[in-house]
């Protein structure tokens, strides 16, 4: 497996976990963009959360993951989605 297709791995249950949330809590957690790591799979992974847009229908968060290593994380892996406001939260993937 690529160093690229671990990072997608990751960042796919990352995107679940985040996915989860409601607005509100999206809101609340993402006032300020979240960096962290993650193990997985016995590897360390670098996490970024931020809250893109919110608007008064959705809010849009975007998640970036890579591992670290300076010349390949130029570019992580990257994914987006947007959370409707008036939707359940078990409805929004």
């Amino acid at each position: 497996m690529t160093r690229r297709e671990e990072w997608k791995r990751v960042l796919h249950a990352e995107t679940e976990r985040w996915s989860t949330k409601s607005c509100d809590q999206l809101i609340a957690e993402l006032r300020e963009t979240r960096n962290y790591e993650v193990l997985f799979d016995s590897n360390k992974y670098q996490v970024e959360v931020e809250l893109l847009e919110n608007k008064p229908e959705y809010v849009h968060v975007m998640l970036a993951v890579d591992d670290g290593s300076l010349l390949v994380s130029v570019l992580p892996a990257t994914r987006t989605f947007n959370r409707q406001k008036s939707e359940p939260v078990l409805n929004c993937k």
